[in-house]
């Protein structure tokens, strides 16, 4: 068994295309290794700007063996009475690609046949590697790929070499004009030149004795621990960016930060604006005290130790000073128009060709949380109204800031901090920024009700307006971001336990795009699907079985908490030793209903029961249905299906009493109304067909 090792060096590969690009080469090798039957290990995968790797241990010498048989004709036309092959046997041999001696006879369930017994040849593992290597690296996806000089392969950026070693044997192989050797190349200004790696084994050895760190893993440790040094010796902290942390790893072949200062009357801009500006635009750390105050330094990391790191953190300065006094600008040019101001020049900005402006949509947005303020629970409602139309009509204004058009991840940020320091209230300015959450499924939620039921407003009319001109996600395209979307609406309803009529709110976000009846009820329809769709996944991922899920969703879906509530209880009630039969009983009730056909209104007459099982589940009904109306009014599902459970004696012993598809038509009729009494019952918490 060897070790295999591939690096593919390059010029610089931007940060975002690395790790991706690895996962798939590693996949696609291991999967092309299976796919001809050689032997392997684990894989670990390896990169840096420069240079993507990949290196598989148990890797085996050959292709193993593999085997199979051939059926041919029957004994008695193979052979003849003198045991001779025959022509029919000649040509099966010639076809298995074998010698006629070596054709066996084989016992089957249709009698005695000639059969071919066929060994693939075993390859070399050297050999299949060299054959399918230049297609896995060709294939090794990219956002964008380039070509160059007058070759005709792409890659993310220009191949300047390649290795590929299966313990110390080198395999030979080329891309474009680049041939396979046992050299890499080590740091591009620390260690230039070529150092040869004697074996797979010693792969990461030989790179980092050349100035590279290529286990991404063990760089970014390296990375963490110098920043954090860095901010210590300056009294400092790291302010905590996961994906700053790996983005910069990806941009270093081996860590070397520098802290550099800027001038303090930059803070007098909002910290968000100083540390976007330092983090999209440079790749830098800012840095902050024991309290979390923005201080006026940053931590730039190098690629390459300098002899002067003062030097290098002075450059650092002078062009992060350029980006901040750009920041500072915009800031300042903001302030001289209002929130106000800014909303007005929203009447330029189209929101879709066909659903106006960014204006249009905040009037509507506006609407619709004030229909949602009066159809909620919250206290001080006319406090919360007006809170909710200020913030409404301000919400977007911060797209036309400078600001925001520099840096367009400040959206709602930097109007949260234009509206406090412009001296509106917390709710309206803290709705603002959060009426944007949750930016992704399972992120940060509104933390109030201004912002909550603006972010609800704002995503039902981007989804009713998509809806109404035919923009619905299909496939992976989702342009508006719908589903997500969606999401966010079920996610803040539940959170915020907002109690009403979803079809109903679903209607009035159509108002203002659709004016006919019936069209809007066909659209509102389909909105509603598609949040039901969104629900299923929300609850199962919840951890809730999706027979529960489904069974809670078919019977009713208008009103999210109190579907939550069900799927709840239903889920628990699933766990009871009873509940397998007490399905089956219900299921059966449902199926015999289905199958029917008969009008759910029609009344139980009890003059027409034949059998003392009819009037004791009649009555047994009526004494249930009052405490499990009571029961499902107070949202207490656990208790009213338990109710519910007294009745399966009662509806076994009806079925065994009598024949419910009897031949007097009014008395099947009114066996299968008493027993859509039944079903009835527990209509309104969960369809038990589902289950």
């Amino acid at each position: 068994m060897n070790t295999l090792l591939i690096e593919i060096g390059s010029e610089e590969i931007p940060a975002g295309y690395i790790l991706p690009a690895l996962n798939a080469f590693k996949e696609n090798i291991l999967t092309a290794l299976d796919k001809n039957r050689i032997e392997h290990g684990e894989a670990q995968v390896f990169g840096t700007p420069r240079r993507l790797a990949l290196m598989i241990e148990g890797v085996g010498d050959m292709q193993s063996t593999n085997t199979s048989t051939i059926t041919g004709p029957p004994e008695k036309a193979g052979f003849d009475e003198n045991g001779k092959p025959t022509l029919a046997a000649e040509k099966f041999a010639a076809k298995a690609g074998v010698d006629i001696w070596d054709i066996i006879i084989q016992d089957t369930s249709r009698g005695r046949y000639l059969t071919a017994v066929i060994e693939e040849k075993c390859e070399s593992a050297v050999l299949i590697l060299e054959s399918i290597l230049p297609k896995e690296i060709l294939s090794i996806p990219f956002p964008k790929s380039m070509r160059w000089g007058d070759l005709s392969i792409s890659f993310a950026r220009p191949i300047i070499s390649l290795v590929g070693l299966l313990g110390g044997k080198i395999l030979e192989f080329k891309v474009g004009n680049i041939k396979s050797s046992s050299y890499i190349f080590g740091h591009q200004f620390m260690s230039p030149g070529k150092y040869k790696v004697t074996s797979a084994e010693k792969y990461i050895e030989i790179a980092e004795a050349a100035g590279v760190i290529p286990d991404l893993e063990k760089r970014k440790a390296a990375l963490v621990k110098a920043i954090n040094s860095c901010a210590k010796e300056h009294h400092a902290n790291i302010l905590e960016d996961e994906e700053l942390v790996n983005m910069v790893t990806n941009l270093v072949e081996s860590p070397f930060p520098v802290v550099g200062t800027f001038d303090e009357e930059f803070l007098e801009v909002p910290d968000e604006v100083l540390i976007t500006a330092m983090r999209e635009h440079q790749k830098y750390f800012a840095l902050i005290d024991e309290k979390g105050k923005l201080l006026p330094r940053f931590i730039a990391v190098n690629n390459t130790r300098a002899k002067d790191m003062k030097l290098v953190a002075k450059g650092h300065e002078k062009v992060l000073r350029a980006r901040l006094s750009d920041a500072k600008f915009f800031y300042q040019t903001d302030l001289q128009s209002s929130l106000d101001e800014f909303a007005e020049k929203l009447k330029t900005v189209t929101f879709q060709e066909r659903l106006g402006t960014v204006y249009d949509k905040t009037i509507r947005i506006g609407k619709l949380a004030g229909y949602l303020v009066e159809m909620s629970s919250y206290s001080n409602k006319e406090i919360l109204l007006k809170d909710v139309a200020r913030a409404a009509s301000i919400c977007k204004a911060d797209l036309v800031s400078h600001v925001v058009i520099e840096f367009t991840n400040l959206q709602g940020i930097i109007g949260r901090a234009y509206a406090l320091k412009a001296g509106e209230k917390e709710a309206v300015a803290h709705a603002i920024e959060q009426h944007y959450r949750p930016v992704y499924s399972g992120g940060k939620l509104p933390e109030n009700p201004c912002a909550s039921l603006l972010a609800v407003a704002d995503k039902l009319d981007t989804l009713c307006g998509c809806f109404s001109v035919d923009l619905i996600p299909t496939g992976g395209a989702d342009p508006y971001a719908l589903r997500r979307q969606s999401i966010g609406i079920i996610q803040i309803m539940i959170e915020e336990n907002l109690v009403f009529s979803l079809l109903s709110l679903i209607e009035k976000g159509l108002e203002p795009f659709i004016t006919d009846p019936l069209q809007k009820q066909k659209t509102a329809l389909k909105v509603k699907e598609f949040l039901q769709n969104r629900m299923i996944n929300i609850l199962t991922d919840m951890g809730y079985s999706k027979e529960a899920v489904n069974s809670a969703l078919w019977a009713s879906f208008d009103n999210i908490p109190d579907v939550v509530s069900r799927v709840k209880a239903l889920d628990s009630f699933r766990k009871e030793p009873d509940f397998e039969p007490l399905a089956i009983t219900f299921k059966r009730v449902e199926n015999i209903i289905r199958k029917a056909a008969v009008s759910n209104s029609i009344p139980v007459d009890e003059t027409l029961f034949q059998d003392p099982s009819e009037g004791d589940l009649h009555k047994a009904v009526n004494e249930v249905r009052q405490k499990v109306e009571i029961l499902i009014n107070a949202g207490n599902y656990e208790n009213a299906l338990f109710a519910i459970t007294t009745l399966r004696a009662g509806v076994d012993a009806f079925f065994e009493g009598v024949m419910v598809m009897a031949e007097d038509e009014r008395i099947r009729k009114n066996r299968i109304a008493l027993l859509s009494s039944v079903s009835g019952l527990f209509k309104g918490i969960a369809d038990f067909s589902m289950i």
